[in-house]
């Protein structure tokens, strides 16, 4: 079984585990790579709240020594951006002083935190980021694991199998996730849950994007992201691909502009990968600014210091559709301009 798993690639993985599967990143080091396979392929039954089963000695057993493997191939430089590393405390042992919500929440600063003052763009630095992202998967996928049965309190007919995660529009959570999160961390008092028995919680869509309002009307924001769903996606594409390498243009739109447009803006922000919420969120607000491709290419065009009339010729279009163009794009999407060479 174990040569079979080490042979089929990420994409027959992924249909084989179905829910189970936990991604690993394309250039993560071996030895980690290895033990993300070996515990996906053991750790159905596991989970947080399990006694019998609990996630984290499953973690301590496959993931620690792999971690601690890769860290001693590695300067002492590195060892301060993962958790535990160089200190004697073990992975696994991060997380259980911390929780794995804090611990995706750790290793994310410490990621950003390499990109920006230590990484140097050489092949040892690309394995290491993209451990890196492999190990912050694991443990997101850990902190959204669900036990294989599991009744959230007494009284309350949810059932915890349904699907968990974002809504469709957005980086929000649906309201069942939203709300099953409540569940577990026992925020929601009796009459709140008295409440919830009589509502349909959705597990496709968040509150702001519930098809139908409380008074039983359609939702405009609904129908509005329904619509624009197709640009949602490939905006929330583009993001995630420049993200997962800043270092170059990575977006293949065909246009020059548009691409050069998701590398500047993506290099000015500390988003990683593992930020899908961020991403999500960030993604609908380009597609409800209507930030269209044309925009990015007067943004583009205006970012290498060409004014108004520039743009105009160069695009082909009149000086005032620049202008209004321009007007109505949010300060969030602009780039700096850039400094002229004097």
């Amino acid at each position: 079984m174990a040569i079979m798993v080490d042979m089929e690639n990420e994409e027959h993985a992924k249909k084989r585990l179905g829910r189970y599967y936990i991604p690993i990143w394309e250039g993560c080091d071996p030895t980690v790579s290895q033990s993300i396979k070996d515990f996906r392929e053991r750790w159905k039954p596991y989970s947080t709240s399990s006694r019998r089963y609990p996630i984290g000695r499953l973690i301590q057993e496959v993931i620690d020594p792999a971690v601690a493997a890769y860290m001693a191939t590695l300067p002492v430089r590195y060892s301060g951006y993962v958790p535990g590393a160089g200190t004697g405390v073990g992975f696994s042992a991060i997380i259980g002083l911390v929780g794995l919500d804090a611990m995706v929440r750790v290793q994310r600063q410490l990621l950003r935190q390499f990109i920006k003052t230590e990484d140097r763009q050489t092949p040892r630095d690309h394995r290491f980021t993209a451990t890196l992202e492999a190990l912050i998967e694991l443990v997101c996928c850990c902190a959204s694991k669900r036990p294989q049965t599991s009744a959230p309190a007494q009284g309350v007919s949810l059932n915890a199998q349904r699907k968990h995660g974002f809504c469709d529009f957005c980086g929000e959570l649906s309201e069942f996730s939203a709300f099953m999160a409540k569940v577990a961390e026992q925020q929601v008092n009796d009459a709140e849950l008295e409440n919830r028995k009589k509502l349909e919680l959705s597990h496709q869509y968040c509150e702001g994007h519930r098809p139908k309002l409380t008074n039983g009307e359609w939702n405009p924001a609904y129908r509005q992201a329904k619509r624009s769903l197709a640009q949602f996606e490939l905006e929330l594409a583009r993001l995630s691909q420049q993200c997962a390498k800043p270092a170059t243009p990575q977006v293949k739109s065909g246009d020059q502009l548009v691409d050069g447009y998701f590398f500047h803006y993506v290099m000015r922000q500390t988003l990683q990968p593992a930020d899908k919420a961020e991403l999500r969120n960030q993604a609908r607000l380009m597609v409800d600014s209507k930030l269209s491709d044309r925009k990015k290419q007067i943004l583009m065009l205006q970012w290498s210091g060409l004014n108004q009339s520039e743009i105009a010729r160069r695009l082909g279009i009149a000086r005032q559709a620049v202008s209004k163009a321009l007007a109505s794009i949010p300060a969030m999407f602009h780039l700096k301009k850039k400094r002229p060479i004097r």
